[in-house]
């Protein structure tokens, strides 16, 4: 069985930081891109960072300097650390690994984090 299970949300206050967590089981996780991705009530799920199997990362132009996405391929678990943090980033965060050599996607279930001014 596949798993992404997700751990770290939770509610904070404008200017705080959470670290979440995504451990993989089930997968090959070295053949795996991974990313976190959110969706806020009434909008588009869309990408906030990504890192792949050879630790390249891309950020969300609204969150560049202010989160962090790392991978322990040890650990098989992939990070997000978010700083600064801001009322819009208010949403459901999900983590995700793409099986590179058939691009196909895994999903974890979600983990909400809120965000409050």
């Amino acid at each position: 069985q596949v798993q992404l299970v997700e751990s770290g949300g939770g509610l904070v206050q404008a200017g705080g930081s959470l670290r979440l967590s995504c451990a993989a089981s089930g997968i090959i996780f070295s053949d795996n891109d991974m990313g976190w991705y959110r969706q806020a009530p009434g909008k588009q799920r869309e990408l906030v960072a990504g890192i792949t199997r050879y630790g390249r990362t891309n950020y969300a132009d609204s969150v560049k300097g202010r989160f962090t996405i790392s991978r322990d391929n040890v650990k098989n678990t992939v990070y997000l650390q978010m700083n600064s943090l801001k009322p819009e980033d208010t949403a459901v965060y999900f983590c995700n690994a793409r099986f590179v050599y058939i691009d196909y996607d895994y999903w974890g279930q979600g983990t909400q984090v809120t965000v409050s001014s």
